[in-house]
């Protein structure tokens, strides 16, 4: 299968350097039943499914010349045991050790000549656990076929459920001859071929920008914000190669309590948590946060597109479903998703943690996406598993945006609330790890599955070497809240007062 990519394909690949890997990983933490999670039944089950994700067979090749956009085309040469890899800590292994092994391997590019992405069966944690590692680079997602290998070998139960491997025949690789002659004949039919890539790429950006603008009260306070000079502060960097990640467990119950205490939404909430724990990291720093003191968030939100409700990406998940029953209910919801950017401005400098929310509720009420968000409850009660899929789409939602623009990325994922399993062993945690943009230190993603939220925090390794910090800070972060929420304490709301909630579970 021959496929041209995209422009924002290829916007990813441009922007992509050695000091800023542009690929989405994950941290999947597994309790084997009796007998083990062995490399070998991983590599089989991955054989087995891989079908279901055929861009993961398939690499990147250029035209000569730059003549048009580079084409997704089978690997002939594919081989499992290149992408999927073991490794082993020394027993009994530890969080900290797990993270500065996941980081190094984060903090390394993809292999351009090969299909871009990486697994890793990490053995020797404590307890008996494993881990499975992940690197997907971002140009293999999209909002139409954006199916994660994660989402594939995962089933609802302990018994793995049965399939069989799909004979693959990969198609014969076109010559350079052949290639440039099929450029050519490209313009001979369309004159334009030449310049059209660099159009659709300048009418990307400008959309982009045309719709961030849009989401924080006009173009002329986006054209702003990208034009001002950006501030000193630590969460602006030259990134260096290395990265540092931390991570963070916490329940959704919490989220929950507070939100139907104060009003608003579970990603109100979440978004107070990352507000609060960003002030104490920031005062520790001894950065100087006056009450109006802000720090501009991109948070991608997921919405429906209203004018395709039921249009290619459910199709696409559909075919998917009919051939692996778990994925389809997940697929749907997520692939019939619009990932759109936000700019949310987060009040660091209120010291209330409750006021803090409230600021952040009106927020994101005057952002007017509520009526298209997709509901949390349409994703968290599914048996497949979107939120790799979501993570990376957050992602791509920077493409086109300027480094002045805001000085953070955050996604927030729902997902299933149900255990899954993969090949009998049962998933506890799963940990999304965003990439770093051009000129950030920081990223903060969070996943909520049966029961918990889970956060990963990157950050450049030389730049925040207190990113455990961060962590340890969202945790506390949360527990004031949860306290404010069983004191009764109240929220002024613009003179409304506490608002106690309705239920609803968007995000």
């Amino acid at each position: 299968m021959t496929e041209r990519m995209t422009s924002a394909d290829v916007a990813f690949l441009h922007r992509e350097t050695r000091n800023a890997p542009q690929h989405v990983g994950g941290l999947a933490i597994f309790a084997p039943r009796p007998g083990g999670f062995e490399y070998d039944r991983l590599i089989r089950l991955l054989e087995e499914r891989i079908s279901l994700a055929p861009r993961y067979r398939q690499k990147v090749r250029t035209v000569p010349g730059h003549l048009t956009h580079p084409l997704w085309l089978d690997d002939a040469s594919f081989d499992i045991t290149y992408h999927v890899r073991r490794s082993a800590l020394p027993r009994p292994g530890t969080d900290e050790q797990l993270l500065e092994f996941c980081a190094r391997i984060q903090s390394r590019l993809l292999d351009r000549a090969r299909p871009l992405w990486e697994m890793y069966l990490v053995e020797g944690l404590a307890d008996g656990r494993v881990a499975i590692v992940t690197k997907t680079h971002e140009a293999m997602v999209d909002e139409r076929r954006g199916i994660d290998l994660m989402h594939v070998i995962l089933d609802a139960g302990p018994e793995p459920r049965r399939t069989v491997e799909a004979i693959w025949m990969p198609e014969p690789e076109p010559s350079a001859v052949d290639l440039v002659r099929d450029a050519l004949a490209d313009v001979t039919r369309r004159p334009t071929a030449l310049l059209e890539a660099m159009r659709q790429a300048m009418r990307d950006a400008r959309s982009t920008a045309g719709k961030v603008g849009s989401l924080t009260g006009g173009m002329a306070s986006a054209t702003r914000a990208a034009l001002q000079r950006p501030q000193s502060s630590p969460l602006t960097a030259e990134l260096g190669e290395q990265r540092r990640l931390a991570i963070a467990r916490t329940r959704l119950g919490d989220y929950r309590t507070v939100r139907n205490e104060f009003g608003g939404t579970v990603n109100d909430v979440v978004l107070a948590v990352v507000s609060g724990a960003l002030r104490g990291w920031l005062l520790g720093r001894a950065e100087s946060l006056g009450p109006a003191a802000t720090v501009r968030a991109l948070v991608p939100m997921s919405v429906a597109d209203p004018a395709d409700p039921a249009g290619s990406g459910v199709r696409d998940a559909r075919q998917l479903g009919s051939q692996h029953p778990a994925l389809q209910r997940a697929g749907n919801a997520a692939l019939s998703a619009r990932v759109r950017p936000l700019l949310v401005d987060l009040p660091v400098g209120e010291g209330d943690p409750v006021l803090r929310l409230a600021q952040l509720r009106y927020a994101m009420a005057s952002h007017g996406t509520s009526g298209r968000a997709v509901r949390a409850q349409s994703i968290t009660q599914l048996s497949g598993f979107a939120p790799p899929t979501l993570h990376a789409l957050g992602a791509r939602a920077t493409v086109g945006l300027t480094r002045r623009m805001f000085s953070l990325v955050v996604t927030n994922v729902p997902g299933p609330q149900l255990p899954l399993y993969a090949s009998g062993a049962r998933l506890t945690e799963m940990f999304p790890i965003m990439p770093l943009t051009p000129g950030h230190a920081v990223s903060v993603a969070l996943s909520s599955y049966d029961g918990g939220v889970f956060y990963g925090v990157n950050g450049d390794r030389d730049a925040v070497p207190d990113l455990r910090t961060i962590a340890e800070l969202i945790e506390e972060s949360l527990a004031e809240l949860v306290a404010a929420a069983a004191g009764g304490a109240r929220i002024s709301g613009g003179g409304r007062g506490r608002t106690r909630a309705r239920r609803t579970d968007s995000t």
